[in-house]
């Protein structure tokens, strides 16, 4: 049924290749059930095409139309994931196959590139009324609970036109023996059906070798992807096609391909123009070059997965993509509330150049903001051709000759424009046009991924600076400082923090740490450390600020736990009040250099015994003392025993102790300060006692 369908079709409107798709009941992907005209490796990577993919067969059934593609430009332009696999210039209708209650599959038909750009009244109606009557068909097939399944590929059309009927077979060969050149014939898999004895010669291979073999397979130096390619792009184009090609171990061989609905015949000859070339010299042009080779579009699909933030992708995008395109300067353009916005350029002599569309309205008449408002590329060969377009850009030249606007569209939407510039005129082929809108693509999804991650990235240090005190306050008798790093995982936001209160007649000193690195753990924290700044601020002893906490965080209902070192300080009388629960054990360097471990009693974690105490110990606060109150971040390293890690603390706070404080920091956060990936918070609270301004100890 669906083969009869499919070549009846084909006929009718003399197309020379076509194939029917049926889509299973409630299913959202469409199964390639028969080809007719070229081989089914052709169509490979479309087998399996789901509703929602851009090609014109799932277009077709989406939209319960006919899909017209003109030509080579109009694919490139509309379906750039064909155009990269077949850059070959022909046309192509997709059509549902569907009744008014069901879509039962859809059907394509090609012709070569000769075809006129727009479909004939009559192709029109020829395969409307086809697809009609094949659904027709299909619907009964189903009230029948017959099953229809995939059928035999139709790659014979037929007769040679009557030739058989005018040239004896024997004769024939005798003709073709004594052609001074080779003669192969291909059937449409590419396989020897016939070869004369010049082509032997000339491929220097026998005939019994050639025959019912692929040439490129038995010819051990044509098995090359460009070769094929050719092949490819005459049986699809229905064009001759040629290339040259080294027989080993110094002779060029000419091979032209004349391409019918059968198969091709192959002419070999010795390539005379390109003999005297070195190797190196004549293969550089003896195939049409790629853009961009396979390996090449893999390596930077890759590349682009891995980057993290916009930063990323325009540095990518100068450093790989713009070299490989052959681009000398480029403009990555984003999209917000109605306005282009800049994320980033390369290659512009002046930055000014890319700043004016800064805060562009998409409304606006220029190249970058049409690609992204309507999601077509533009590409202008020269400096003429854009201004003949857009007369206002005549007085803002940019130094450049050419121009590609690329829209970037991940998930249906416009995320913005890629805009590559060249120094020189330069003509954009088709099969770079489709290239290049293919690698839009890519960086699409790249950079939407980038801008989410930069959102979430600038929420994260947003919320944590709010929760965190902006500055330290100056208090009589006592310097301070404070460092925090937030852990590299996760959101980058964390449940560090650390607080300075003035709170008279002694002030406090606080740090802690909510286990977990989120928005929960931030949120927890930042009411932890209000409720420690009010119990403060109504005169609590430092036991009953951290019972009061304790309580508070039971009440909240929170799974999450924290640690907790409370300070009251006491400059004047040269001590400290301090209450601990579950916190790592301060540090405390005396004037004269030596490091002592405050090991304290305290109590558990906060959040855990609403009954808890939290028994507190006075220590001495002279002037020159130093005290590093810190979280674990600081400490903990894989490997490493938590005894060791303190103790190395301490030592490099004994050596660098009577820096000053600032620096001081620096050199106690240390490696963590640049380290590219931190598997914890870091806080770090240094206090130095000074003398106090009535004459006492501070």
């Amino acid at each position: 049924m669906l083969s009869l369908a499919l070549t009846s079709m084909m006929d009718a409107v003399e197309a020379h290749s076509g194939g029917v798709y049926l889509l299973p009941g409630g299913g959202a992907v469409l199964e390639m059930a028969v080809v007719a005209g070229l081989p089914r490796s052709f169509a490979a990577p479309w087998e399996r095409v789901g509703l929602n993919a851009p090609i014109p067969v799932a277009e077709a059934v989406r939209e319960r139309r006919l899909v017209w593609v003109g030509g080579e430009e109009d694919m490139a332009l509309h379906y750039p994931r064909i155009a990269v696999v077949l850059p070959y210039p022909f046309a192509l209708a997709a059509l549902p196959v569907a009744t008014a209650s069901r879509v039962y599959g859809a059907v394509y038909v090609t012709w070569p590139g000769s075809h006129p750009p727009e479909l004939s009244d009559r192709e029109r109606r020829e395969l409307t009324t086809a697809c009609d009557r094949l659904a027709l068909r299909l619907e009964r097939a189903a009230a029948q609970n017959r099953s229809v399944r995939a059928e035999s590929d139709l790659l014979d059309t037929g007769p040679l036109g009557g030739v058989s009927d005018t040239l004896g077979t024997l004769e024939a060969a005798r003709m073709v023996a004594r052609l001074p050149y080779g003669l192969c014939s291909l059937d449409l898999s590419g396989r020897v059906g016939f070869a004369n004895a010049a082509a032997s010669e000339l491929l220097d291979v026998p005939v019994r070798t050639l025959l019912g073999s692929q040439l490129w397979a038995a010819v051990p130096w044509l098995n090359d992807p460009v070769y094929e390619e050719r092949y490819r792009a005459a049986l699809i184009s229905q064009h001759a096609t040629s290339f040259v090609a080294l027989r080993p171990p110094a002779e060029w061989l000419s091979f032209r391909l004349y391409p019918s609905t059968t198969g091709l015949t192959v002419r070999i000859s010795r390539a005379r123009a390109v003999s005297e070339m070195s190797p190196s010299e004549a293969r550089a042009g003896d195939a049409p070059t790629r853009l961009v080779s396979m390996s090449q579009a893999l390596s930077l699909a890759g590349a682009l997965t891995e980057t993290v933030s916009v930063h990323d992708v325009v540095g990518l995008v100068a450093e790989e993509i713009a070299p490989a395109v052959g681009s000398e300067a480029l403009m990555l353009l984003g999209a917000q509330a109605g306005r282009l916005h800049v994320l980033g350029q390369h290659g512009y002599p002046d930055p000014h150049t890319a700043e004016r569309f800064d805060g562009m309205p998409l409304s606006a008449p220029t190249p970058g903001a049409r690609a992204v408002a309507h999601g077509v590329p533009a590409f202008f060969d020269s400096r003429q051709q854009l201004e003949h377009l857009y007369p206002a850009l005549r007085s803002t030249p940019d130094g450049f000759a050419a121009w590609a606007f690329l829209p970037l569209i991940a998930s249906g939407r416009p995320v913005g424009a890629c805009v590559l510039a060249y120094s020189a005129p330069h003509r954009f082929s088709t099969h770079e046009r489709a290239v290049l809108t293919s690698l839009a693509g890519l960086i699409a999804q790249a950079l939407d991924r980038a801008l989410l991650y930069d959102v979430k990235h600038q929420l994260a240090h947003g919320l944590q600076a709010a929760l965190l005190p902006p500055s330290l306050p100056s208090l009589p008798g006592i310097e301070a400082t404070a460092r925090y790093l937030p852990a590299t995982r996760g959101m980058e936001i964390g449940g560090d923090f650390y607080d300075l209160v003035p709170s008279p007649p002694l002030a406090a000193a606080v740090i802690g740490d909510v286990q977990g690195h989120n928005v929960t753990a931030a949120g927890l924290m930042g009411q932890i450390r209000t409720a420690v700044r009010a119990y403060t601020t109504v005169g609590q002893e430092p036991a009953e600020v951290m019972r009061s906490t304790n309580r508070l965080l039971i009440d909240l209902g929170s799974e999450l736990f924290a640690s907790c070192l409370y300070l009251r300080l006491d400059p004047v009388h040269g001590r400290a009040v301090m209450a601990r629960a579950g916190h790592p054990p301060p540090l405390l360097r005396r004037a004269d250099g030596r490091v002592r471990v405050l090991d304290l009693a305290g109590g558990p974690l906060l959040g855990i015994d609403a009954s808890a105490t939290y028994p507190t110990t006075e220590v001495e606060l002279t002037p020159g003392c130093v005290l590093a109150l810190y979280t674990d971040g600081l400490i903990e390293t894989p490997g490493v025993d938590i005894e060791d890690a303190i103790a190395d603390l301490g030592r490099r706070l004994g050596e660098a102790g009577d820096r000053p404080l600032e620096e001081l920091a620096d050199e106690l956060v240390g490696h963590y300060a640049t380290a590219e990936e931190r598997i914890d918070d870091v806080a770090l609270l240094l206090l130095r006692a000074g003398t106090a301004p009535d004459g006492g100890h501070g």
